[in-house]
């Protein structure tokens, strides 16, 4: 009888472990992985979108031709000597809202508003650098890839906005087959028109190197 109850106790013990176990392997990648789905974002998504956090600082990619940012008053394009420039980013209501002004040039501020768009795009892959996931098995290259229309452009940026102007955000980032907030630690958002053509690039403060 005693080795019978002790049976029964041993499986009751393991059937309780055996969903964090399966869930941990559901999480794990595996070498050679590589997957590209668009989808539209659900609660998951939403949450983590929610979490990420946008470091204050970003720069303006110099690699092409910059088009539709000018400023005011005697110099309209003085905006672009700069590469460098503080940014805040909000997250809410599905819509994303970058204010960008140069370091250095108080007056010179510019305001992107971004509604999310109804799918996204979420690629992964094993990119064979020998990095290992904390719970094993390869640590993947990850991207989260938006494109939608900007909504307004509001200082430096507004000349530029005319409809229809698309913009590409993209989170960047390493993790597991399991999306968290702290897997992303960068980010690309370039803005493309008839009078607009520029890129910026930062770092998420929230993101886990």
């Amino acid at each position: 009888m005693k080795k019978l109850s002790f049976f029964f106790i041993a499986l009751f013990v393991f059937v309780l472990l055996l969903p964090a176990n399966v869930l941990a392997c559901a999480c794990c990648a595996d070498s050679g992985d590589y997957s590209i789905q668009t989808s539209k974002p659900g609660s998951a998504e939403l949450e983590i979108l929610n979490n990420i956090k946008f470091d204050k600082v970003s720069e303006l990619f110099m690699g092409g031709e910059i088009k539709g940012m000018q400023g005011k008053g005697e110099y309209p394009d003085r905006i672009i000597n700069y590469s460098e420039f503080k940014v805040i980013n909000t997250f809410a209501a599905k819509t994303w809202k970058f204010n960008f002004n140069p370091y250095d040039d108080d007056e010179l501020t510019g305001t992107l508003t971004l509604p999310m768009p109804l799918q996204m795009l979420n690629f992964k892959v094993d990119i064979h650098d020998g990095k290992m996931g904390g719970g094993g098995g390869p640590l993947l290259y990850k991207e989260w890839r938006f494109k939608g229309t900007v909504q307004s452009g509001k200082g430096f940026f507004q000349a530029g906005i005319i409809k229809p102007t698309t913009y590409f955000l993209v989170l960047q980032g390493r993790g597991n087959n399991c999306d968290n907030a702290e897997d992303f630690t960068n980010w690309i958002l370039e803005v493309n028109g008839k009078q607009a053509n520029y890129r910026f690039f930062g770092k998420l403060s929230s993101g886990t190197p």
